[in-house]
């Protein structure tokens, strides 16, 4: 219900924008955030953005950075990804849920994944 992409590989002081698709069900009237986990760490969240106002809230990690929208028309979320450093390096997940919250358990859908790498 939730799918990723746009991961890969680049230099740090690169940009990366991911994408999330999601079903009707699972985006309509759903908060929709972003969240990374890199190897040996936990999950952490990254970005949000709110379905009845376009509001967002970010990590402190990557305020200033990263922007998340959404396309409402196409029931797909983004990640535009700016100044990427090697710390940023981890799987990024897409969530729905019906709260404007910053924890995994915020979120009820999660898609599989997908792997970003900085190199340095």
């Amino acid at each position: 219900q939730l799918v990723e992409s746009g991961g890969g590989l680049v230099q740090a002081g690169g940009s990366l924008r991911l994408s999330c698709a999601a079903s009707e069900r699972t985006f309509s009237s759903y908060t929709m955030g972003w969240f990374r986990q890199a190897p040996g760490k936990e999950r952490e969240f990254v970005a949000a953005v709110r379905r009845s106002d376009d509001s967002t809230h970010y990590a402190d990690s990557v305020k200033g950075r990263f922007t998340i929208s959404r396309d409402n028309a196409k029931n797909t979320v983004y990640l535009q990804m700016n100044s990427l450093k090697p710390e940023d390096t981890a799987v990024y997940y897409c969530a729905s849920g019906r709260a404007f919250g910053s924890w995994a358990y915020d979120y009820d859908y999660w898609g599989q994944g997908t792997q970003v790498t900085v190199s340095s």
